[in-house]
């Protein structure tokens, strides 16, 4: 199959793209800073946030292969801390990068896989897509609006041969939580007295989380399938439950949970 991977030089793209590769798959990975590269994966320099860029990354490997057989959107970035103090600037950087990059890709990539009729489309969400984690609002608001527009084009494209699948991770231990870009200050700690004390509850989670080869084990998975899935919570035993207990219990109760497991 021929594959086009979004963001590649670390993390899950990386871990996708070299199991990908060793599986036989010929695999196309965009980047946008100098990196140790995989071997036998063709590289695309782009920005994610850039129109061009995105247009010219799709048409690199349409004219070499003639085809794209599965896209996945895996690029994205996170920031975090109070959204009282969160900038509007941060607030359109966390969508343009996590839900506009992923939309950029896909006005060129559908139409491809449309005419075609044939092809796999898949998201990385996240469980924080799920649930509006606190201190993540900005990041959480980005993968809801990934997982509103899959459930749409999903719909569109029924009947075309494309399928969506959209993928909620839980707590992986990557390079994601040192590059995290923190709201912090006195102003904010004085406002937000549990901030401090939730951040350390979250990195310690992704810290000790599954490693990336687990969530690429599971993508491999996907392409195998005749009728992929529309969802995949990839993640702990514990947040898996919580994903589920969030479906039945009634949203002040969940909310509560929420609040003491994050020591608000």
């Amino acid at each position: 199959m021929v594959v086009l991977i979004t963001g590649i030089t670390s993390g899950f793209g990386r871990a996708i793209a070299e199991r990908l590769s060793s599986e036989g798959h010929k695999v196309y990975g965009t980047h946008r800073r100098d990196c140790e590269r995989i071997p036998g994966v063709s590289y695309i320099r782009a920005e994610v946030g850039s129109d061009s860029d995105c247009e010219a990354a799709v048409r690199q490997v349409l004219d070499a292969e003639g085809h794209i057989d599965v896209f996945i959107s895996n690029a994205g970035m996170g920031i975090g801390g109070p959204l009282e103090f969160s900038s509007l600037a941060d607030a359109r950087l966390q969508m343009d990068v996590n839900w506009m990059g992923m939309v950029r890709f896909l006005h060129h990539v559908v139409p491809a896989m449309r005419k075609r009729g044939s092809g796999k489309i898949i998201c990385l969400s996240s469980i924080g897509g799920l649930i509006g984690l606190p201190f993540q609002g900005l990041y959480s608001a980005s993968k809801f609006a990934i997982e509103g527009y899959c459930e749409a084009l999903r719909m569109e494209l029924r009947g075309t041969g494309v399928s969506v699948t959209v993928v909620e991770p839980g707590d992986f231990h990557t390079g994601f939580t040192a590059s995290r870009k923190s709201v912090a200050g006195p102003e904010v700690e004085a406002a937000y007295p549990s901030y401090t004390t939730s951040l350390a509850c979250i990195e310690h989670d992704e810290t000790s989380g599954l490693t990336p080869d687990v969530l690429a084990a599971r993508i491999s998975r996907v392409l195998k399938r005749k009728n992929p899935p529309y969802t995949i919570v990839v993640a702990n035993l514990e947040q898996k439950l919580s994903v589920f207990i969030k479906r039945i219990l009634p949203k002040r109760w969940f909310a509560a949970i929420l609040a003491s497991y994050y020591k608000l």
